[in-house]
């Protein structure tokens, strides 16, 4: 056997352990979130006495850069606040370049005129993006709270009083609430999206709240207490997640985060391909140069306990999934190749049998998601069957676009902080044709993500024809996968 041969199957075979050990961990937290909620009683209910003595002065902070279709339902719902208003200040942070200044100086005049002390901040250089901008407000705001919405959001009148009640410890530092979907049932790519990011808001976030492991704050939705943000050092801008950079700062300072999932915050989900690419490019990124700034600080930490630290690895490095993911199914191939060969290496290809344990264990914990978000559990097992498998697959078709941003994170190449565009689709009929922020081109890499489809349905045929069924569903799913993130890509980017 060849060297290179010896490498594909010592690579292959440490991905799929990894993907392994990380839907082991997603277990781990199922088990957690579920254990949390059979023992739950009255005693972990909020103290109500927040409030006795009087209301805490808060700021509301609105990050904005170019939003255009969904400033206007922000402002008109945040100005519905049920919030005394000479205990409420509000601040714009605004780096929009277009028509959006316009839009907001007239509608924070108009706020102004209703008797609200809201602050139209704006800044021409943008220096340090969304973690300048929040900074920026951080240096001048009035409150001793801070809460945080992107402009997508539209929180509820009583989000501030759901939400402040909880800092009755004094070491509670952030609450974060759960996202829910004003889009959801829009198209294919909103469901796939909502069926993911609802199981990170319920069994991922409350696992680890749940046992007192690390949690992130989510960008958006939350109320920081902003002696925890000064304490942790303040925002920075040397990764693209800034929330989770700071959250974990923040947490290794001794700061207790707590998550909300009976506290929902509607968001609008992005209905085009390069939308969502956008997204996902800036989370993965960002999650690989959390790592490498915090993974070390984690597991060096004296006062962080080692189950807590497992967990934080795994959380800091959850984006390196897709990196094994796209391993495991570009070695698949020369694998059957060198199956067929080498009969005595036989099994060291049951290591395959590693993914589909992976894939049972991950049904479970999607599972677990599904029947705490719907009442009607028959509804909500058809809703799984329907959805899992469909999940998976188009996350494995955004292996290479999320691996790529991955390696550029670990690598330390730095690259702008880009915008999820918006489009206001607060019903589900709403259109984005003429949507000035979408971008129409198609990026190379829409080929090679064809091409990979091909690949895959190629691989099905090699199988077939060496005898060697064992990893067609995988790459069946592959093939799939990545073949209706080519389509939507193109698809989107002609519309």
């Amino acid at each position: 056997m060849s060297f290179w041969e010896y490498a594909i199957i010592v690579v292959y075979s440490m991905a799929i352990v990894f993907i392994f050990f990380f839907a082991v961990s997603e277990v781990a937290l199922m088990l957690n979130y579920l254990s949390y909620h059979r023992t739950y009683n009255k005693k972990n209910e909020i103290d109500s006495r927040f409030f006795e003595k009087e209301y805490p002065l808060v700021t509301i902070q609105l990050p904005v850069y170019n939003e255009l279709y969904v400033m206007k339902p922000l402002l008109e719902n945040i100005g519905k606040m049920d919030y005394p208003k000479d205990k409420l200040e509000i601040q714009v942070l605004d780096d929009s370049t277009d028509e959006t200044f316009e839009l907001i100086a007239n509608k924070v005049g108009a706020l102004q005129q209703d008797g609200f002390n809201i602050k139209h901040i704006h800044r021409v250089n943008r220096q340090g993006y969304k973690a300048g901008a929040l900074s920026a407000g951080l240096a001048i705001c009035e409150g001793d709270y801070v809460a945080i919405f992107d402009a997508d959001f539209i929180p509820s009148q009583s989000f501030l009083m759901d939400s402040l009640i909880h800092f009755t410890q004094n070491k509670i530092g952030l609450v974060q609430t759960k996202w829910l979907h004003l889009n959801k049932n829009y198209n294919f790519l909103t469901r796939m999206q909502a069926f993911g990011l609802d199981a990170h808001f319920t069994v991922e976030q409350g696992g680890r709240n749940a046992a007192g492991h690390f949690i992130n704050f989510n960008g958006t939705a939350g109320v920081w207490r902003k002696e925890c943000i000064n304490d942790a050092g303040g925002w920075e801008s040397d990764t693209l997640t800034e929330d989770l950079d700071l959250s974990y700062r923040a947490q290794l300072k001794g700061w207790e985060f707590k998550y909300l999932e009976g506290v929902g915050s509607p968001a609008e989900l992005p209905a085009a391909m390069n939308a969502l690419k956008t997204q996902q490019y800036r989370w993965n990124k960002g999650a690989a140069e959390c790592a490498v700034k915090n993974l070390d600080k984690v597991i060096k930490s004296k006062d962080v306990s080692n189950s807590t630290k497992v967990y934080a690895i795994f959380h800091l490095m959850n984006s390196f999934v897709f990196v094994c993911i796209l391993l495991t199914g570009l070695l698949s191939g020369p694998l059957m190749y060198i199956k067929s060969i080498y009969f005595e290496f036989g099994y060291l290809f049951q290591l395959a049998a590693f993914f589909s344990l992976s894939f049972v264990f991950l049904a479970f914990f999607y599972w677990t998601s599904t029947a705490m978000n719907y009442e009607n559990k028959t509804k909500g097992f058809l809703k799984f069957i329907g959805s899992f498998p469909i999940f998976l697959s188009v996350y494995m078709g955004l292996s290479l676009h999320n691996a790529l941003a991955v390696f550029e994170g670990y690598a330390g190449k730095k690259s702008p902080f880009v915008r999820t565009p918006k489009f206001n689709l607060i019903k589900n009929d709403g259109v984005w044709k003429n949507n000035k922020y979408i971008s129409r081109k198609i990026n190379p890499l829409t080929y090679v993500e064809l091409f990979l489809s091909l690949y895959f349905i190629a691989a099905i045929g090699i199988g077939v024809y060496l005898g060697d069924s064992g990893l067609m569903p995988f790459h069946l799913m592959l093939a799939f996968g990545f073949g209706v993130i080519a389509f939507f890509s193109v698809v989107h980017a002609k519309r």
